[in-house]
């Protein structure tokens, strides 16, 4: 069983799922529902004294609103970035007129959710309290049974990655979903990308979000509600249109998931971090055609990232490797200075990390819904200066210029696999190495801004009456200041999208580009 998670940071993590063929996170399919925390879900079951049922009073959730609103227009350093205050201000209004009644915590964070995607910013992101979770992971819960790859061409296109219901033969990987519930598919989409973040007006992060696994059927459920059983209409790989009811998967009658659990439970911590570590970075060497793969799907600290370059790169070297393949599909960030270290082995010329790295305030009203507040306030205090635009500035990273290392150093060919799961310090690394003649960018638009986003230190601002918790950057970056900010990431030199051939056959087709690429060289 392969499980591979990844470590929220305060440095710009993302958490995203690896993208795979499917443009998926690779996981043991179908205990993922029961142990990946999902934003949107509805439970059914529990064993813990909490209720999601529980609703609060119109009062409770005014307070709470009222702090959200007002933590985000003091301190989020991107809030008008790509929204014009008057129409970020509308959109806050729109929030406070729907606290008309009482609401239970899913309902009011489905507003929370609304809201902040507005704010185009994928750093900002609703999630559920605690006493949530915990109800959450004791609970059981249906599902909606299909993992769907969703991606934009000339029509939006949603094809069936995978099915819970092993015993169907007839909505198969390959199949294309046009309909659920009698409700088209683009609609469906229009709908759910409404309630999810972005940097910029960023669509390739949005699918993506939707096509990790149990990313559709856990917003799909959360904004439509759940169901017994669902209609879908398809067509099939031959242009046979046609429909069918499928039921909600039932985790706990199935046995083979239980097993699963009862296995994954008995694993021991250190086991558990080994096997994260191992999934996270490797490198695979073909000796025969001179070719590095370097599997990459987090920056973020305590994997040892360092040691792991230093140990690859000079393996790249003794084995005169001529073709490194960097694959951070899946690689939804992390810590800067380990984005920042790998830079160094492959960039040919000094770089910063930032035009512009600024916060707008070292204090706060709202510091005692803000987690970590006194050691975040201590960082800015001592390592921030403010300047004429009234901004603090993080001035080491605007002024200090990394160069790249000597020692084994990779200056042969480098190709890049990007998606729409590549976020935050993965497009650092990314923009910068982009404009060399020996780099190629290969696959989707990155999830994260090419020209800059809101992160570094992310504190969770907790709404105190519901628990509900609402990422907070605190600083703005900007990366390249003479890029055009046109809300979008950054793009490949390659382009490489999903087919619903590719997805029917299991084809990984950004791998297969870039080995087509490769050949043509060599």
């Amino acid at each position: 069983m392969k499980i591979l998670l990844n470590k929220q940071l305060t440095k710009g993590n993302r958490q995203n799922p690896k993208d795979n063929q499917f443009g998926q996170r690779i996981f043991s399919f179908p205990i993922v529902y029961c142990l990946l925390p999902i934003l949107f879900v509805s439970c059914s079951v529990s064993r813990s004294s909490f209720s999601p049922a529980k609703k609060y009073s119109p009062a409770q959730l005014d307070k709470d609103y009222s702090i959200f609103r007002g933590a985000m227009e003091e301190t989020h350093p991107g809030i008008y970035w790509y929204t014009p205050k008057s129409e970020m201000d509308k959109y806050f209004d729109w929030g406070k007129e729907q606290i008309t009644d009482s609401l239970n915590e899913e309902a009011f964070r489905k507003v929370l959710s609304y809201v902040t995607s507005k704010i185009n910013c994928g750093h900002t992101v609703t999630r559920a309290s605690k006493a949530f979770m915990r109800f959450r992971d004791t609970s059981v819960n249906k599902i909606f049974p299909l993992s769907l790859k969703i991606w934009s061409g000339a029509t939006d296109t949603a094809t069936v990655a995978a099915n819970l219901i092993r015993k169907d033969s007839v909505l198969t990987r390959g199949v294309v979903v046009k309909k659920i519930d009698h409700k088209p598919i683009s609609t469906i989409l229009d709908t759910l990308c409404r309630y999810i973040s972005s940097d910029g007006y960023n669509l390739t992060h949005k699918y993506q979000a939707l096509s990790n696994r149990g990313g559709f059927g856990a917003a799909f459920t959360s904004i439509f509600g759940q169901k017994e059983n669902y209609f879908i209409d398809y067509v099939t790989s031959d242009g046979a249109e046609g429909s069918a009811s499928i039921p909600s998967y039932n985790p706990r009658a199935d046995s083979a998931n239980r097993t699963a659990i009862t296995r994954f439970a008995k694993t021991t911590r250190a086991e558990r971090k080994k096997q994260i570590i191992a999934a996270t970075r490797n490198l695979r060497i073909d000796t025969i055609n001179r070719i590095g793969f370097m599997d990459l799907s987090s920056f973020s600290r305590g994997l040892r990232l360092k040691s792991f370059f230093r140990t690859s790169f000079k393996d790249l070297r003794d084995k005169r490797i001529k073709h490194l393949v960097i694959d951070v599909r899946g690689n939804g960030g992390g810590s800067v200075t380990n984005s920042t270290f790998l830079t160094k082995f492959v960039v040919d010329r000094k770089f910063k990390v930032a035009d512009s790295l600024y916060t707008n305030t070292r204090n706060s009203r709202y510091k005692k819904h803000i987690d970590g507040y006194f050691f975040n306030r201590l960082f800015m205090m001592f390592m921030t200066a403010k300047k004429k635009d009234g901004k603090y500035h993080f001035g080491y990273f605007e002024r200090h210029y990394f160069k790249p290392r000597k020692k084994h150093h990779f200056g042969n060919k480098v190709y890049v696999l990007t998606g729409g799961n590549s976020f935050s310090a993965t497009t650092l690394f990314t923009q910068t190495v982009k404009p060399q003649e020996n780099v190629i960018i290969v696959g989707e638009e990155t999830g994260g801004g090419a020209y800059g986003n809101s992160a570094w230190l992310i504190p969770d601002l907790v709404l105190p009456s519901t628990g509900i918790r609402i990422r907070l950057p605190l600083f703005r970056l900007v990366i390249d200041k003479n890029l055009p900010k046109d809300g979008r990431g950054v793009q490949p030199e390659v382009i490489s999208v999903p087919t619903t051939e590719a997805i029917r056959r299991g084809a990984d087709y950004k791998m297969e580009k870039v080995l087509e690429l490769i050949r043509k060289h060599q």
